[in-house]
């Protein structure tokens, strides 16, 4: 049997660790604010139009793939905090920066308030009728990735009420109600699966966990805070869509993710991808890691290079996405991601 050529067998290939004919690559946070063509559809239309209006939604989902022909997945163009919005809790961006949730989930009354999960895929019925829209235009060229934040990474903003320095409020809320705690995880869970399942239903290839605060979780508190919350949400996927679980700054636990029902750990830049390799064992898929900020360098030549190191030392590993160690940046370059991704193409 050949390698999987297409792009779309190329990155489901190597999300099962098997053989394919180059590294796969996509870029997190691919369609948005760094391409002008995105600016000037938000400048039109705003942001909540955006994510809301399943045509536009499916247009900005569309824009990278469109000028950069060498990606092999889409990703659907929407935000973590449309669960939370689902339940009756929603978010807006704070004029300075940041996110400002409509209330904080301060008392018991408040999160017993929030929406039930079997109403969440009526009320996010604009991001299946999107991803039904990517997926007629994409046929089978590309694969079609959604995505939901963690429970633990969405119970943050849900209970600091946006964007904190200090969350002193999820972590007392924790330690102090866990109970309360895990009442509220269980409706996080429950809604996010909900959401997931909905995605798949509408195309959707495979799906992204963003565990984006995992970081705040102490390792001797990460099974309770996040991980379990994440097993239950995998149980509740259809078998055989790859899982994959962003978890930042965890990356010491991927076997523990791979336990939980993950295919695929994306790996933020502070880490090795071999080093990871060597904790993940041959089971789980690796994505990663470059370093956004590289993407803002003035200098092709060094953006090539970094590819390069990490195309390097994953060089004959299996199971390998080429992306990002975080989200792209507002301030980056789209001359240099396609400078990187074809370097990519043609390693």
């Amino acid at each position: 049997m050949g390698l999987r050529s297409g792009a779309r067998e190329r990155f489901l290939s190597a999300c099962l660790g098997a053989p394919t004919d180059r590294v796969p690559a996509w870029a997190m946070r691919q369609a948005g604010r760094y391409l002008p063509e995105y600016r000037a559809l938000k400048e039109k239309y705003g942001f909540s139009a955006l994510v809301h209006e399943p045509e536009l939604a499916a247009e900005a989902t569309l824009q990278p793939i469109r000028r950069f022909s060498e990606l092999d997945a889409a990703i659907l163009f929407n935000d973590i905090l449309s669960v939370p919005e689902a339940l009756g809790q929603g978010y807006a961006f704070r004029d300075g920066g940041g996110i400002a949730m409509d209330f904080t989930l301060d008392s018991a009354e408040k999160i017993r308030a929030l929406g039930s999960p079997e109403d969440v895929p009526a009320r996010l019925d604009f991001a299946a009728r999107a991803l039904r829209l990517v997926r007629a235009e994409l046929g089978g060229s590309r694969a079609l990735l959604g995505f939901a934040g963690s429970p633990w990474t969405l119970a943050v903003y849900m209970v600091e009420g946006g964007s904190a320095r200090q969350f002193a409020k999820i972590k007392r809320l924790a330690a102090e109600e866990p109970a309360l705690f895990d009442a509220l995880m269980e409706k996080l869970s429950d809604a996010v699966a909900a959401s997931l399942n909905l995605q798949i239903s509408a195309g959707a290839d495979a799906v992204q966990i963003f565990d984006s605060w995992a970081a705040l979780c102490p390792a001797a508190e990460y099974e309770r805070l996040s991980l379990r919350w994440m097993r239950r949400i995998a149980a509740a996927l259809p078998v055989g869509v790859p899982v994959i679980v962003f978890a930042k700054g965890m990356a010491h636990f991927a076997r523990e993710i791979a336990d939980a029902g993950a295919q695929v750990l994306g790996v933020d830049w502070t880490r090795r991808l071999s080093d990871v390799r060597r904790i993940a064992g041959p089971r789980l898929a690796l994505q990663g890691n470059l370093d956004p900020a590289v993407l803002c360098f003035s200098d092709e030549r060094a953006v090539r290079s970094r590819v390069r190191g990490i195309l390097d030392e994953m060089r004959g590993e299996r199971g390998f996405i080429f992306n990002l160690g975080h989200g792209i940046s507002p301030d980056a370059k789209p001359e240099n991601l396609a400078a990187a991704l074809d370097e990519i193409a043609a390693a």
